[in-house]
């Protein structure tokens, strides 16, 4: 085996730490993966993995040679990106991922039009509400809402979102508009478990409420259509209750107690060496999502 596929193989025991999982994904058998792990250590003479009940975990001397191996992978894989033109022009299939709601609100539009730019283009969307590992998922472009961890992924910032209390003008004038959070014990709210699951909400300035919701719903779509429907108030984000803000149906309420907004980045693990499919949809959606005033 040559040492550019042993170094693949490496790299990815290292990032799914476990050689069952990668000899699935590369289409190999276990035995090959570890030959091929062994003959690199052979090679350099020096322990690179360790296997542990549970999982496989790296050496010092492996966590070392597992970042040259990516940077080195990722300069062979730019140079044929560039000799075979794929660097220059979106080529393949582009995979994206976004919470549920936000994904099919404001990124599909993106995809499709992104698809119809670049017609030889295919694109997979996953639009879900939990955490993707998009490195071990094979995700090109991730939108992420919410303040971002430490790690190696590029990030474009691209808008905020705010917290907001919300609810119709028919409640409002049936029960009146809340002046403080406090109010919110004298109201009727629908809460959503998915967004908010604590009855202990936060405000601005660490103001602390603890709220009894007569009505908990599994998602934000309910919670807002009670909203909408006058039924009481509830708490989103802001470009949830987009349209519905822009119609009048809802109006936000209590936005002086305001938690600072929430950022909204683009990420992608390519850095600078991503080929030109995920640069192209990173600029196309950067600019969409920067436009979008609910966004910003």
């Amino acid at each position: 085996m040559d040492r550019w596929q042993a170094m693949r193989i490496f790299v990815k025991v290292a990032e799914t730490e476990s050689f069952a999982d990668t000899a699935r994904q590369m289409f190999m058998s276990a035995p090959a993966v570890t030959r091929a792990v062994a003959s690199l250590e052979d090679l350099i003479g020096a322990r690179l993995l360790v296997r542990t009940t549970r999982s496989v975990k790296m050496t010092e001397a492996g966590v070392r040679y597992f970042e040259d191996c990516r940077r080195i992978l990722a300069d062979i894989a730019e140079a044929e990106a560039a000799a075979g033109g794929s660097y220059a022009t979106p080529t393949g299939t582009l995979s994206v991922t976004a919470s549920a709601l936000f994904g099919q609100m404001y990124v599909l539009p993106i995809v499709t039009d992104y698809l119809d730019t670049y017609a030889t283009m295919k694109a997979k969307t996953l639009f879900i509400d939990r955490p993707v590992n998009i490195v071990e998922e094979g995700i090109d472009v991730a939108v992420r809402i919410g303040h971002l961890p430490d790690s190696n992924l590029s990030a474009v910032k691209v808008g905020s979102v705010r917290r907001v209390m919300c609810g119709s003008p028919k409640y409002f004038e049936r029960y009146g508009v809340p002046q403080s959070p406090a109010d919110l014990e004298n109201h009727r709210i629908a809460a959503s478990t998915a967004a908010w699951a604590s009855p202990e909400w936060k405000f601005g300035n660490d103001l602390r409420v603890n709220v009894d919701a007569v009505l908990q719903c599994n998602t934000n779509e309910a919670a807002i259509q009670s909203a909408r429907e006058g039924w009481g108030l509830t708490r989103v984000l802001n470009y949830q209750i987009g349209p519905a803000l822009v119609t009048g149906e809802l109006q936000i309420v209590l936005s002086d107690y305001e938690e600072p907004p929430l950022p909204i980045h683009l990420l992608h693990p390519e850095g600078r060496h991503a080929p030109a499919k995920i640069r192209a949809f990173v600029d196309m959606a950067a600019t969409r999502l920067r436009e979008n005033r609910l966004l910003n």
